[in-house]
C-alpha cells in the first residue's frame, strides 16, 4: 500500500505549478468563506468523498487539504485505499497555507450590525 506523505503549504504550491492537483474536502460553506486561489482546484466536500473519489485522476499527483489536516488525511487515507498512488496531504490545511502567503480568497466579514439588519428582514 502506498504511504501519504505529509507535505508543506509552500512545497504543496511548488508541485501545483509542476502539474499536481489540490483538492479541497472542505464543506462549501467554509469554501465560501475562504478558498485556496489556485487554477487547478477539485472541490470535493468529506461527506460525498467516497461517491466522488472516482473523478480524481489516479495518473496525477494529488495534494488533499481541507482547513487544519485532519479531514484531508482521512480523505487521503481513501484514495490510497482505492488505488491511488501518489497522495499528499496538506500540512495544517488551509489555515497554514494562508499563514505562509500563499493565495487565498476570502469572502469580507459581515459586521454584527448588518447580520442582525439582515435577520430581521427576513422576518418582516
Amino acid at each position: 500500500m502506498a504511504r501519504i506523505k505529509d507535505v508543506s503549504p509552500k512545497n504543496a504550491y511548488a508541485m501545483m505549478k509542476k502539474g499536481a492537483l489540490l483538492v479541497d474536502v472542505r464543506t462549501p460553506h467554509e469554501i465560501a468563506r475562504k478558498s485556496f486561489d489556485v487554477q487547478d482546484i477539485m472541490e470535493i466536500p468529506l461527506s460525498g468523498f467516497q461517491q466522488r473519489m472516482e473523478e480524481i485522476p489516479a495518473t496525477r499527483k494529488v495534494i488533499i487539504a481541507c482547513r487544519r489536516g485532519n479531514r484531508s488525511l482521512f480523505a487521503a487515507r481513501l484514495l490510497v485505499n482505492h488505488g491511488h498512488r501518489r497522495v499528499f496531504n496538506l500540512e495544517h490545511g488551509i489555515i497554514r497555507w494562508e499563514k505562509d502567503g500563499l493565495p487565498v480568497t476570502s469572502r469580507p466579514k459581515q459586521s454584527l450590525l448588518k447580520k442582525l439588519l439582515h435577520l430581521f428582514r427576513k422576518r418582516t
